[in-house]
């Protein structure tokens, strides 16, 4: 099996893509994060001091996304055309689930976006919500599916 960020010399590459053709491509991942009954009602009531913090999750998705290039050593920067967020509640889990979904045009995919973005997102909740409960959990980060490019539809 070759690997294709490693070249011949066995030394770290970012993948050549200029030979790949330009197609629509878009990525789905999702996270939940679960937190204390005092601390998923100082959400929804919007008690907390740094302020609102769903939105701020998603603004913070969306940065996150927008700048995965940056933090992901093998990842090209990329023109992201879309980045859409979605915030769930789970009140019987007292847990929220972040849904992030990606859409770009060109030559190499956008699950590490939609994957970054998840995981920003959580982290800002958490950052934001930590001074009432310093036990949540984040989990069941994933991808969803992704469409476009050389391997195709994929659903889990």
């Amino acid at each position: 099996m070759e690997l294709t960020h490693l070249d011949e010399r066995q030394n770290p590459k970012m993948v050549d893509v200029s030979a790949k053709d330009s197609t629509q491509r878009e990525a789905i991942a999702s996270g939940k994060i679960t937190m204390s009954k005092e601390a998923f009602s100082a959400i929804k009531e919007q008690r907390i001091k740094k302020g609102a913090v769903l939105q701020t999750a998603i603004v913070a998705a969306i940065m996150g996304a927008k700048r995965t290039w940056e933090l992901i050593p093998m990842c090209h920067p990329l023109f992201l055309s879309s980045v859409k967020c979605d915030v769930s509640e789970l009140p019987e889990e007292c847990a929220f689930i972040l849904k992030v979904r990606v859409k770009t045009f060109g030559q190499t995919g956008v699950e590490m976006e939609a994957l970054m973005g998840v995981n920003i997102g959580l982290l800002t909740i958490y950052d934001m919500v930590k001074a009432i409960d310093k036990k949540m959990i984040l989990s069941e980060i994933c991808l969803l599916e992704k469409s476009g490019g050389k391997s195709g539809h994929f659903v889990r």
